[in-house]
């Protein structure tokens, strides 16, 4: 009997919350309090890299810690897996799951990756594989995602094409054809390709991806399996994991989503996880399946996953909820992109309609950025000493590229990737607009300073 109930499991069915009715709409005050943690005199308009909790969800996270800390053997064997079923049916619901039972809760997306690649490299080690079949995916993929190929594929026999995201972009039509001449690449020789990775939203430069074509091109030319990492998209944009059609779809739900550090969901479609999708820290839970082996890796803080239904409280006291989050983020993202564009004479990286809550704008030839290294040494020097933090994008030109020109006629070679959540404001951007206007003016190069 123990063994059927372990982690507070139930057979009982479970319904997400239904949406509580508010007389009012949160008010731009109580949004003040929700973040008043923040730290003060900083523009924050990097979302994107670690996302952001209200106060409110904090406290609910509290209180899931102290009943751990209150009684952890009760909590072990009549709270967790029930609760954490709770939050993941919130999230089936949400992205229009078939199954719970395809929903597991994971630290990250880097986490995700680490399972279908751990379960690529054993399809090598066991035979299934020849030497050589590859795995697709653009440029830009996440550098943790590279390195988990490098560690559990490459390494026992496959091999990998990388696509070159067509940047700026202005349209789906380019990164899609860039998409296909990278598979038929992956093809050559006779090999084939048993796995594509594609980013639903990626992370520098920022592109919302054509993600559901890309899905069907890999169905019509025969690639084994997809793996979508959305570490942005959940919060940012509409999730319909049926619509999308990958096999894999992992997101973040501290990014966008309002979870604390860290927790993300991992979307397995039921018959491409088979019996070989485990999680890479193996526990006793090993053979139960995905799900069960996710909710127990062993003793550590599983609050940040917990919480999901209390974010889905804050979520509904905006007007829109969730929807209107993501519609307004986007709406102020592309609007700021554009007064700084405009301010310094440059470019957006991308149409707005391919922006999300973040954009890319580009900065001005002046700064004379010449390396990824001086992107980093501009983003700690607005810091430090502008109150400003916003991640720099080096746009390196290729061979024979003449790259974007802005007003004062040299080359665009670097961007700033903007984020917009609900705690920011129009003075966050004014606030970088004028510090990058200072630093062009300065007589000599910004960084002989």
């Amino acid at each position: 009997m123990e063994s059927e109930e372990r982690n507070g499991e139930s057979n009982r069915h479970h319904r997400a919350p239904k949406k509580p009715r508010f007389a009012e709409f949160i008010t731009e005050s109580e949004i003040r309090s929700e973040f008043a943690h923040h730290q003060n005199g900083i523009a924050r308009i990097n979302n994107g890299s670690f996302g952001c909790c209200p106060g409110s969800v904090l406290a609910d996270q509290r209180e899931w810690q102290l009943r751990f800390l209150e009684q952890p053997d009760d909590f072990y064997f009549n709270v967790l897996r029930r609760g954490l079923l709770e939050s993941r049916t919130v999230v089936k619901d949400l992205i229009n799951a078939d199954d719970v039972e395809e929903v597991s809760l994971v630290d990250n997306a880097t986490t995700a990756a680490a399972i279908v690649l751990q379960k690529l490299g054993r399809g090598f080690v066991d035979g299934r594989y020849q030497r050589n079949d590859t795995v697709v995916m653009f440029n830009c993929a996440f550098e943790s995602v590279k390195k988990s190929i490098q560690a559990h594929v490459t390494r026992v026999g496959g091999s990998t094409v990388e696509v070159r995201l067509p940047f700026p972009v202005s349209s789906n039509d380019e990164i899609i054809a860039a998409f296909r001449k990278g598979l038929e690449k992956g093809k050559a020789d006779g090999r084939t390709v048993r796995l594509a990775i594609i980013d639903h939203i990626t992370s520098m430069p920022c592109v919302l991806m054509p993600v559901r074509e890309l899905v069907k091109i890999c169905r019509e030319e025969g690639v084994e399996q997809v793996f979508v990492d959305a570490a942005h998209a959940m919060g940012s944009v509409k999730v319909d994991v049926k619509e999308i059609g990958a096999d894999y779809y992992v997101s973040n739900l501290h990014k966008w989503f309002f979870c604390p550090p860290s927790a993300a969901f991992f979307y397995c479609k039921k018959h491409s996880s088979g019996s070989d999708v485990h999680h890479p820290v193996v526990s006793h839970e090993y053979g139960n399946g995905l799900p069960i082996e996710s909710a127990w890796i062993g003793t550590r803080d599983y609050s940040s996953q917990l919480v999901v239904p209390s974010v889905m409280k804050f979520l509904n006291r905006f007007e829109g909820g969730i929807e209107g989050i993501m519609k307004r983020n986007h709406d102020e993202a592309v609007r700021m992109g554009i007064m700084l564009a405009d301010a310094w004479g440059t470019n957006l990286g991308s149409p707005p309609e391919m922006c999300v809550g973040m954009a890319m704008i580009g900065l001005p030839s002046k700064l004379a950025l010449q390396s990824e290294e001086d992107g980093k040494k501009l983003r700690s020097y607005l810091r430090v000493h502008c109150g400003v933090e916003v991640p720099i994008y080096f746009q390196g030109l290729s061979d024979g590229e003449e790259g974007v020109r802005d007003k004062d006629g040299g080359v665009i070679t670097a961007y700033v990737r903007i984020s917009h959540q609900v705690y920011n404001r129009v003075e966050d951007y004014e606030r970088l607009r004028d510090a990058i206007l200072r630093i062009r003016s300065l007589s000599e190069p910004f960084l002989q300073h």
